[in-house]
């Protein structure tokens, strides 16, 4: 297992600030964070995607999270306007942002993009190879004949990688949610806490399946 633990991801310096703000308050209760995004949908949303330390994010902990963020995410008020919450869990076809993530998800496929270009491209497609500290490894099925298909690419150029939903995948995350009852992952649909907030009347709390 890598030493490696920094989060690897392209954000907004929006996306960036709030992330420093959720980061210490997950990691308080022994989550990680993986994702936050910023989007226009329902006016604005503010997801934030976390972990635990085996990669499950369960409802119970989409609330825990959501008890202590609102306060101080209230407090810092980091977006200027009404914006909805939705604390989730990774999902099926996760984002890869750490070197953990490529290390436990060898042998599936996945869609990498690069902040800057290797070999004349930005964008990979391919099977997971593995990942040290520095680096990862992805096999290519479109290389040219006589070249070598698996691209060893640095974490530190990394802006977007997901998992890419396949049956095998699938067939791991029912494996995944047998061997562990409370991992809940085996359905595409992402465990979410949505809470409209910043100036909004209601606190909804909902479960999406």
């Amino acid at each position: 297992m890598t030493a490696n633990t920094k989060r690897y991801i392209r954000e907004s310096a929006l996306e960036a600030r709030v992330a420093a703000i959720v980061e210490p308050v997950a990691q308080s209760l022994g989550y990680d964070l993986v994702r936050v995004r910023i989007s226009n949908d329902n006016g604005c949303t503010l997801q934030i995607m976390c972990e635990d330390e085996n990669g499950h994010f369960a409802i119970t902990d989409c609330e825990k999270l959501h008890h202590d963020l609102n306060p101080v995410l209230d407090l810092e008020d980091p977006i200027d306007r009404e914006y909805h919450l939705e604390i989730s869990s990774p999902g099926v076809d996760r984002p890869l942002v750490r070197a953990r993530d490529f290390q436990a998800w060898v042998g599936h496929e996945a869609k990498v993009e690069l902040a800057e270009m290797i070999e004349g491209r930005k964008r990979f497609r391919g099977d997971i190879v593995g990942a040290d500290d520095d680096n990862f490894s992805i096999r290519l099925p479109d290389a040219p004949a006589g070249t070598d298909p698996v691209h060893v690419l640095p974490l530190a150029l990394l802006a977007e990688a997901k998992l890419l939903m396949t049956d095998k995948l699938l067939d791991e995350a029912r494996q995944r949610q047998a061997e562990n009852p409370d991992y809940d992952e085996a359905d595409e649909d992402v465990e979410t806490i949505i809470d409209e907030t910043d100036g909004g009347d209601a606190d909804e709390r909902t479960q999406e399946n």
